[in-house]
Parts: C-alpha cells; structure tokens; sequence
C-alpha cells in the first residue's frame, strides 16, 4: 500500500495521481518513506557495578532478537503480532544456557551480569533513563580500567556487551558504535570454545543490524554460527536466532535468494525440532513471506502466510486476535495478485475479529495503519463512501484518545480531504484542510517543511472552485518553504513548481515564466529519475506545448523526436 500522496497538478496532472493514495502516522514529510536495566553500589570481590550475564545474554536479548529479526517493516501488524512468539523459544535458549554451564566460576559472573541487566531494565521501564546511564557509566568506567590495564578476556567482552545493550534500549546508538569497536577488539582475541562468545556475538550481529552496518553484522552472526554448529552439531535448534538475524540482514542488503535460504534453514530445524505446527515456527514463516512479497512473489508468498494462518486458528480458535493479524497478511497477498475483493474481505475480517477480541486497542497504530491500507484499497476499486466511513472512524478514534489537535489528527483530515476531493466534494475538503493547517501550525510551525503537504493540498483545491489567485499564494508560500528546507534543486521544490505553473495558467501569467520554471521542473526530474522517467516524458510536452505557443519552432524539432523516441520506449515496456 502507498504511504503517501502527491499532489496531482490541477491543469497538467504531472504525477499521474488521479488514484487515491493514503497517508499513514507520519504526514506532511517526505521520506526518500529497543531492551532493557540500578543504582547500586560495587559488590566487594567484583569487577561488576550490578554488571553482565549470559543467562541474561542470549536469553534475555536473543529472544528479543528472535523476535524482531521475522519482521521485515512489510508488514508492522505481523510483525508485532508475533512478537509474543519468542517466550517459548526464550525458555528453551536459557535451558540451553543453564546447561552449557560448566564453569562454576562463571556462574556468579553470569548472575551479577543478569542483575545488572535486571536493574536497568526497571529503570528505564520506571522512567529513571538518568539513573540507568549513571549505573551503566560506572560500570563502563570500571571495565575501561581492566582494558587499559590489558586485561581483556571473555568477562571485559560480556561486561561491555551488557553495557552496549543497555545503551541501545536508552537509545544512544552513537556510544552504541563507540563500545561495539571496543568490543570487537577483545571479541578477535578470543578462542571460538569460550563460555559465552556465542551469546556476545549474536548482539554484536542484531547491533550492527540496527546501526546497518551490515557486513559486520553478518561476520559476527557467521562467526556465531560456527561456534554453534561445531558445539551442537549441525541441525541444533539453537542456531536459530543467529540464523534468523543472518537472514534479516540479507534481507536488508538485497541479497534475498540467500536470505530465502537461511529463513528455510530454520524453518526446517524447528519443523526437526518442535514440528510443524509449532508457534516457533511463525516468526521464520512470517519472515520469508514478507520478503516473497516484498519481492513481487505473491503466490509463492501466500504458503508461509497461510501456515500462520492456520497455526493461529489450531492453537487460539478462529476469533482470537493473532489469527486476525494473519488474515491481514494473507489480505495482502490477495491484494497483490489482484483479487481486491477478496483483499477487502479478508482485512474486514481481520478488524472484526481483532477488535472483539480487544487483542488490540482501537487506537492502536497497527489497526490505524490497517484501516487505512482497507480505506485505500476501497478507494481503488471505486467504493470511496465506504472508504471513506473507516477514514471518518481513524478520525474520531484518534480525537477520542489523543485529542482533537493531535498531530495525527492532521493526517487523517488529510486523509479525509483526499476522498473529498476524488469525489469532487472540493468544499468539504477544503474545511477539513483548513483545519489540518491549523493543528499543524500550532505543532510543528507555519515554516516546517511537513506543513507545505496540506498546503499544497489546498491549493489544488481551491484551484478546483475557481479561486486561482488564493491558491497562487498557497503554492507560492509552499514553493519558498521547501526550497529552504530541501534547496532549489530538489524533487519536493519540482512538485510545488509543477503545480504553481497550472494555477498560474489559468491566471495568464506570462508565457515566458512559466516555460522557465517549466524547464526548472524538467532539469530537475532529469536528475532525480533519469532522461527517460515517466515525469520527464509529461513535462517534455508541457515544454513543447509553451515552445509552440510562443512561435520558438526550431527548439521544438530536437524535443519532439526525443518525445516520439520516448513513447516508443514506453510502449514496449509495457508490451513486455
């Protein structure tokens, strides 16, 4: 589903939107579209402040690393919806820890390190993110000391991942990289067989992931499955999580054929392990499903998608919320292979059953975001009242529970205008874009770029009731927000140009001007999408349009057989 709308351009319709396209949370920007700790004092006889364990490790982290590596942003619904999964995948990982145990020294090290975690967690849960840094600072401080003293051994490692982890749920992802370099030295200098370097090594990997850098993501899950494969053999139900978050960082660096291959890994050993109908076994279905769709392999996806499906339905009976959040997936794929009716069908179903239920709450962003996805989907396939009904409802959930001037207000009004103005009701759009102005303003200011959406919005609008020298003025205070924000050169700037231009038309302003700030627009496209973009070939014709109305015919010849070039491009692309 689109997740955001461009401004169709009134005269020319230079982006083609005369499809209905939906905002979702974050209206208004334009887009090129964390776990857990005391404050205690230093225990005699240790090197820890409330410091790091490995039952705490790759029990407490690696299930919530298990958790988050399914999820590949396709689809948020999913993704929390399986969240939950990891707590008996959990249990298994700390019966995994507890008997890989065999250093009773260790064990003392490993609670200290749980308590620590422990402490921390509660108190950024309790809202104390003061207190939690000065426990972890204290405890970075103390394991510095020991590195610069050359002491760097398995526990400075373990002491220091602990630490980055606690960093990584306040969310200071700068000082994240900073002990993450640290830990990497102390990391290269140990032995594959030492107690707890699997633990560290799968946080290294979900850490790097989260900063993107990838490639040592991938060299610290490689190495995590090495040591794995050597201690447990091959087909051990505790390769999962490095394999999964191997799987998730392909994924994100494109290489999906290989990440279709570790998600299969692990869907197998569990299938070895805890059998087919397992709930362990959502998280790695749900995950190449979602790459399946994402890479325009829709029927293919549709198996995973339905195996969740009817792992939900066999465990919580068909009106429990999870197997609400599966029809939503599955209404997805339905979209994509082009059976909106069905599509349609499925996410009614899912709302109702989430909804009474109350595995959600109604104002939920996950059921917002799949109102909408329904909302635009209805809009597609020409049923815009009913669309429109679910877009009034996101409307009145979110006053109800956030209040009438809510930033997000403003995006459902927007939302609302939209519908509107597809069913030319260009009045009622209008007061409802007024509106989102006014709770904008007051948010985020009369000059913050995200303001010049509805702006723009408005603009066409009035340019549709005939107000043309209103809606030059709009366009034009837009025009000089985004130019200052993005600079003059940028694809937003082109968008407010293009519509500008149409108003101005209508005005008669001078021909001249307006095929300069056409060719602005032209130079501009040719950048961003290339001589041959679809945008380029529409404003090639304006440009013709102004040269032959201005008399200039020998500049017309060289753009008419560009354009004639151009089309024939085109046809064949869409005859393949």
């Amino acid at each position: 589903m689109a997740a955001s709308l461009l401004l169709p351009s009134p005269f020319f319709n230079t982006y083609g939107m005369s499809k209905v396209c939906l905002h979702h949370i974050q209206s208004g920007h334009f887009h090129k579209g964390l776990t857990c700790f005391s404050g205690c004092l230093p225990k005699k006889n240790s090197s820890i402040f409330m410091v790091p364990v490995r039952a705490f490790a790759l029990c407490c982290y690696a299930s919530r690393t298990f958790a988050s590596v399914g999820s590949l942003d396709t689809d948020e619904a999913s993704q929390k919806s399986h969240v939950s999964n990891s707590n008996n995948f959990q249990r298994s990982v700390t019966s995994f820890q507890n008997s890989s145990d065999k250093l009773d020294g260790m064990k003392d090290f490993e609670r200290e390190l749980q308590e620590l975690f422990d402490e921390v967690k509660m108190m950024i849960m309790m809202g104390n993110q003061n207190d939690a840094i000065d426990l972890l600072q204290a405890n970075y401080e103390a394991v510095k000391e020991r590195m610069n003293a050359r002491v760097r051994g398995i526990e400075e490692a373990a002491t220091i991942d602990i630490i980055a982890l606690g960093y990584m749920a306040i969310g200071d992802l700068k000082f994240v990289d900073s002990l993450l370099d640290m830990l990497n030295e102390v990391v290269d200098s140990l032995k594959d067989d030492e107690p707890l370097l699997d633990s560290v090594l799968v946080h290294m990997g979900s850490m790097y992931s989260t900063l993107g850098k990838f490639e040592k993501s991938m060299s610290a899950y490689r190495r995590a499955i090495g040591n794995m494969e050597n201690i447990y053999g091959k087909n051990s139900v505790f390769l999962i999580t490095p394999i999964l978050g191997m799987a998730k960082v392909l994924s994100s660096i494109g290489r999906t054929s290989k990440a279709v291959e570790f998600y299969h890994r692990a869907i197998s050993l569990l299938e070895s392990s805890r059998g087919a109908e397992s709930e362990d076994m959502v998280i790695p279905l749900f995950g190449v499903g979602s790459l399946l769709l994402k890479e325009g392999k829709p029927v293919e996806a549709e198996t995973p998608f339905l195996r969740i499906f009817n792992i939900y339905k066999k465990l919580y009976g068909e009106n429990d919320g999870r197997v609400g959040l599966a029809m939503c997936s599955l209404a997805h794929v339905k979209c994509a292979v082009g059976d909106a009716n069905e599509a349609i069908s499925l996410y009614r179903k899912a709302l109702q059953v989430i909804t009474t239920s109350n595995y959600m709450a109604l104002d939920d962003s996950i059921m917002e975001k799949m109102r909408i996805d329904l909302a635009e989907l209805l809009h597609a396939v020409g049923r815009g009242k009913e669309g429109r009904e679910l877009l009034e409802q996101c409307l009145m959930i979110t006053e109800k529970y956030k209040g009438k001037e809510d930033p997000s207000s403003a995006t459902h009004l927007i939302n609302l205008a939209t519908s509107h103005s597809r069913s030319k009701n260009y009045v009622e759009a209008e007061r409802l874009l007024r509106t989102s102005l006014e709770i904008m303003g007051k948010t985020v200011g009369p000059d913050d770029q995200s303001i010049t959406f509805p702006m723009l919005h408005l603009a066409v609008t009035l340019y549709h009731l005939k107000r043309d020298e209103e809606a030059e003025q709009l366009a034009l205070e837009a025009l000089h927000i985004r130019e200052k924000a993005f600079g003059k050169d940028t694809l937003p700037v082109a968008e407010a140009l293009d519509c500008l231009v149409s108003i101005q038309t209508r005005l008669m302003k001078d021909d001249e001007e307006l095929l300069e700030q056409l060719k602005r627009v032209l130079s501009i496209q040719e950048k961003e999408f290339g001589p041959e973009g679809g945008e380029v070939m529409i404003t090639l014709k304006k440009v013709v349009f102004y040269l032959d109305k201005l008399g200039r015919k020998n500049e017309i010849f060289p753009l008419q057989k560009r354009l004639s070039a151009l089309r024939m491009k085109f046809k064949q692309r869409i005859q393949h």
